[in-house]
């Protein structure tokens, strides 16, 4: 960093490491043996809409890539949603099918409509809980709605905050999100910025 960028507060651009996905699974233990959260087997990649030809190329190439079937959808803010499934005890499988998306999508110059990647886990209460990758940090935060805002669906609402206001029912659990961040202080990358701690309510895989 320069100096005008020390005294003005700016920061480059931090690279995307996709290949810190695969400290997932790893993760995955972790909160299972502490909070007793386990993975579903759901999980998923958000971006920004691609229009025309390029969208059907896109999930022609993903579908090609995976073992296992990809569903995509898009949500009420025009963000494409692509779910992946596989057997709950299969985090391997899963993490490498979202770093297979990803890195197909940022190979073919789709890199900065990427947005963030998720795994979904439940516990013995049925309380959700989401681990979100923030591709253009490099980070990751945990995500936990409650009541029927931890409803997945279909749609979902883009990583923004704008979902925040659709509706009363919509709300977290911040004091088990920051539980499981310091759960996974030594598992995980963990997005310093609270701000950037974006709701992806009802987002497919949660």
């Amino acid at each position: 960093m320069g100096f005008l960028d020390a005294i003005l507060g700016r920061s480059k651009p931090v690279r995307p490491d996709l290949d810190r996905l695969f400290a997932l699974p790893s993760a995955a233990v972790t909160l299972e043996a502490a909070a007793g959260f386990r993975p579903t087997g759901l999980g998923s990649v958000c971006f920004a809409s691609v229009e025309g030809g390029a969208f059907r190329g896109i999930q022609e190439e993903v579908r090609g890539l995976l073992g296992s079937p990809a569903e995509f959808g898009q949500d009420e803010y025009g963000y494409t949603w692509m779910l992946a499934r596989h057997a709950p005890d299969d985090t391997a499988g899963l993490v490498n099918d979202l770093h297979a998306v990803n890195t197909s999508l940022e190979s073919a110059g789709f890199g900065p409509q990427l947005l963030c990647s998720l795994m979904g886990f439940r516990d013995d209460r049925e309380r959700a809980l989401a681990l979100v990758y923030l591709y253009k940090r490099g980070t990751f935060y945990p995500f936990a709605p409650q009541g029927a805002a931890a409803s997945g669906g279909a749609g979902g609402s883009g990583p923004t905050g704008r979902g925040a206001a659709a509706g009363a029912s919509e709300k977290r659990d911040n004091a088990l999100e920051l539980e499981v961040r310091a759960m996974l202080a030594d598992d995980l990358e963990t997005e310093p910025d609270l701000s950037r701690w974006f709701p992806v309510w009802g987002a497919p895989g949660l």
